[in-house]
């Protein structure tokens, strides 16, 4: 039974964990290198493309999508989608697709002469699965070792917690005021239907 209770338990953080870890913002440093459009057609990773209904059919099987291309500081491509996320999940509220990816084509750079953007984004990218982190809005910076604190991230997680906290405090002193005393009544009761019972099988 601990085990059980355990693995449950596991899961359950296990799950928070991944939808925060999907849907909490980051920031990338990067350097852009391209924006286009794609016609994309969704199948069994439909669930990781936006479904907002802002400008698109819900539910299309296929649509036109925008990204962005990018490298990182240690030369490997990033590649992002850039979507509206409408008034749908998660709650950013991005109306601006089309601002963003002007902005985005405006800060294309070579090797050579590099403009490094911190690039706001949320999701995860999964080469097999097809899968493109959604980007939220680009930042200009100095360069590639500039210092990113991610306070909404730490300020959410820390609310998160304390909520969960509190939470479970409130469940743990109802169960010791208001269950766990029930139980001790059902244990007083069933003991003393038993001794009645023992006594009455030891007078036959």
């Amino acid at each position: 039974m601990t085990y059980f209770r355990w693995t449950i338990r596991i899961l359950f953080f296990g799950m928070i964990a991944l939808l925060l870890h999907y849907n909490l913002p980051d920031r990338d440093i990067v350097r852009i290198v391209n924006t286009e459009v794609r016609r994309v057609d969704f199948g069994t990773n439909g669930l990781f493309w936006q479904n907002s209904g802002v400008g698109d059919a819900v539910n299309a099987e296929n649509r036109d999508v925008l990204f962005i291309e990018t490298i990182r500081p240690n030369g490997k491509p990033r590649v992002y989608r850039n979507e509206d996320t409408g008034w749908g999940w998660p709650p950013f509220f991005k109306f601006d697709t089309a601002d963003l990816q002007a902005q985005a084509k405006n800060l294309e750079s070579t090797e050579a002469n590099p403009q490094w953007v911190a690039l706001r984004h949320y999701g995860w990218r999964n080469n097999f699965f097809s899968i493109f982190p959604n980007a939220l809005s680009l930042k200009p910076v100095a360069g590639p070792e500039v210092t990113l604190i991610p306070w909404f991230t730490i300020v959410f997680c820390t609310l998160l917690a304390l909520l969960l906290i509190t939470i479970w405090r409130l469940i743990r002193n109802f169960r010791r005021r208001r269950i766990q005393p029930v139980f001790n009544e059902i244990d007083e009761g069933a003991e003393a239907a038993r001794g009645r019972f023992w006594r009455l099988f030891g007078r036959r």
